[in-house]
């Protein structure tokens, strides 16, 4: 948990400094008030005396009748000459000269101190929620920086739900936290250190009793974080399963919908949310205890001190203002320790949290940039040098031995059945994932010997799923390239055969655009994907079946006009149709990470058995020129 601290600034740390100094300066308002509410109380009793000397006890009026019982007699009398006690002349004296003149003062001292306890505590929440605000900041923008440099082997270790909730959940904890811990346990240890030092002063019998009081609030606190603290650590597992099925839900609502799944979903987003539900209940049950524990030990330990300090005032050992003001030290000190304990009960759940942020923090990203970067001569070569591939923790290699080489210019097609490593193929040209064993070289460098950004500012990616992402048509098309200028985003849009509906929609360009394209549909997402990557002027474009959402028409247009005003671009296609392929350069045929068979289009007809199968499944022979 403290080590998530590491991540406020200078002036943040300032801040907190000013949160102790104010802590210090409040709790000092606060026993100082204690004190004047003392004198306040002697000097309410010394005037009622004075007015009334029927309420002075026996032996105070035993010397008040001998002294002739009056008090203005009394009070120019040398009273050290008649043998009376230090402490009976002061309180005599005290009573003699009362006046509402000491009232007032402590009174007004009393509300001073009150308003300038209560400034005090304003202005350390104000601070506290600053600092806490600032650490949840730019602990949640090392979070995201952190996560959006994750290769995708990171991102399916924790879970896309998981770092959802790390990134949200998780910190508003560690900000609550600490913001309490600033609020809180700074007063604490100085008000119970500053409250028992005043305390032992008075009385050691009413010490006893406060004493007694903490032991047994610490003893049933202790047992209530017992119960509490296992609880909390699978808490944020909960939670992350919780998220998980909702968002599982969410993106996939159509489908559900479309097969009637809602009662197969709530069933499974039941399981998860009833056993975090029935988590919260007991801790919350085990937490209620603390309010009428506190409420039993307060007025118990205040019905103890009122009870030994009124037979500590009949024996004439303390007054009845001592008794009062220490009540309201034991209440500061139960109060502290109340609140100590109250934050280590929240510390567990805090921590748990920090743990899960900084195993995000800490994680060592499978991908980096080398320490010497090269800058390939852009070309547009790309070759496959041996290439194997497996995926962490696996045990097989999903590629094996691929190898090719393409010039500028050149479209290299894949094709294969489901699960053949197609998609996995160019997801390791962008670098998404490491080659196991080989090398993709781009102009004779090594891609691992490349910036990322270096290297992905080569390359345009059209995904298999259309994903745009909220604004406007306008602002994702220049989404890698955002100093585009308007000429050359609708010339993206026309390659992409886009403008045919954008042209169409009242405001064009600016048409606004649902999160993930919701108000697009399948086909005109992807038309827009391809102008996204067309409009970053790539020397390479890797389509990822790219084309299976297009209708036949808009396949061969889209690819006439790639070929035409893309031509010094290298094109990388997967792909499932054999129509979208045939015109390619070089087609490389998979099957479970091998390649069995590499050339063009009527080479493998004749020499590839698995191609020529997938072609007539497709084609008649006479549209295949057989």
């Amino acid at each position: 948990m403290l080590k998530i601290y590491k991540n406020l600034k200078k002036h943040d740390w300032f801040l907190v400094a000013l949160i102790v100094g104010l802590t210090i300066l409040q709790v000092y308002a606060a026993m100082t008030m204690i004190d004047f509410m003392q004198n306040l109380i002697k000097s309410i009793q010394f005037l009622a005396y004075h007015n009334d000397p029927g309420l002075i006890s026996e032996s105070f009026k035993t010397i008040f009748d001998s002294l002739g019982g009056d008090w203005t007699i009394i009070a120019n009398m040398d009273l050290g000459a008649l043998g009376l006690e230090a402490s009976t002349i002061e309180a005599v004296k005290s009573i003699a000269d009362a006046t509402t003149e000491p009232i007032w003062f402590n009174g007004g001292m009393m509300i001073l101190c009150a308003f300038g306890s209560a400034l005090c505590q304003v202005v350390i929440s104000a601070t506290a929620s600053i600092v806490a605000a600032d650490l949840a900041t730019y602990t949640r923008s090392k979070v995201n920086d952190k996560v959006s440099s994750f290769s995708l082997a990171e991102i399916n270790r924790f879970s896309t739900a998981s770092l959802i909730t790390r990134t949200t959940n998780d910190i508003e904890n560690v900000q609550m936290t600490s913001l309490l811990m600033m609020r809180m346990v700074f007063a604490a240890p100085v008000t119970a250190i500053w409250a028992i030092c005043k305390i032992q002063a008075s009385s050691y019998q009413l010490t006893i009793v406060t004493a007694l009081g903490i032991v047994f609030l610490v003893i049933g606190l202790a047992i209530i974080m017992a119960l509490v603290t296992p609880k909390f650590k699978i808490s944020q597992k909960y939670l992350d399963r919780i998220n998980g099925v909702t968002r599982e839900n969410l993106n996939g609502i159509r489908v559900v919908r479309a097969y009637n799944g809602e009662d197969y979903q709530e069933k499974k987003f039941s399981v998860a949310n009833k056993k975090q539900t029935n988590l919260q209940i007991f801790t919350g049950r085990v937490l209620n205890l603390m309010n009428p524990l506190m409420t039993i030990l307060m007025n118990g330990v205040s019905l103890a001190i009122y009870w030994v300090g009124a037979s500590l005032v009949n024996e004439g050992t303390i007054d009845y203002a001592t008794v009062t003001s220490f009540m309201m030290l034991a209440t500061q000190i139960i109060m502290a320790f109340v609140m100590l304990l109250m934050m280590f009960i929240m510390w567990p759940r805090a921590s748990v949290s920090a743990k899960r942020i900084h195993e995000v923090l800490d994680s060592k990203n499978s991908i980096v940039d080398p320490l010497e970067p090269k800058s390939p001569i852009t070309k547009g070569e790309i070759e496959f040098r041996d290439v194997s591939f497996r995926y962490p923790d696996a045990q097989d290699d999903i590629l094996e031995h691929i190898s090719f080489k393409a010039k500028m210019g050149d479209t290299v097609a894949f094709i294969g059945s489901t699960g053949s490593g197609k998609s996995t193929l160019v997801n390791l040209v962008t670098r998404l994932y490491d080659v196991t064993k080989g090398q993709i070289l781009i102009d004779g460098v090594d891609v691992r010997d490349m910036k990322q950004s270096d290297l992905r500012q080569l390359i345009g990616f059209v995904p298999q799923k259309g994903l745009l992402f909220s604004g406007t048509i306008s602002s994702n098309i220049k989404f890698g390239n955002p100093e585009l200028g308007d000429s050359e985003m609708k010339e993206a849009a026309t390659v992409a055969c886009a403008d045919e509906f954008i042209e169409k929609m009242e405001d064009k360009y600016d048409s606004p655009i649902a999160q993930g394209g919701t108000n697009v549909s399948g086909g005109q997402r992807q038309r827009l994907c391809i102008a996204r990557a067309v409009a970053t002027s790539p020397q390479f474009i890797v389509f990822d079946d790219s084309f299976s959402a297009l209708d036949y028409k808009t396949d061969r247009k889209v690819r006439d006009n790639l070929k035409e005003k893309q031509k010094d671009t290298t094109k990388l296609i997967v792909a499932q149709r054999i129509g979208t392929i045939m015109d390619a350069d070089t087609i490389i045929v998979l099957s479970e990470g091998k390649a069995i068979g590499q050339g063009k289009h009527k080479d493998l007809l004749e020499n590839c058995p698995i191609y020529r199968e997938i072609a007539l499944s497709q084609l008649s022979k006479e549209e295949l020129g057989i």
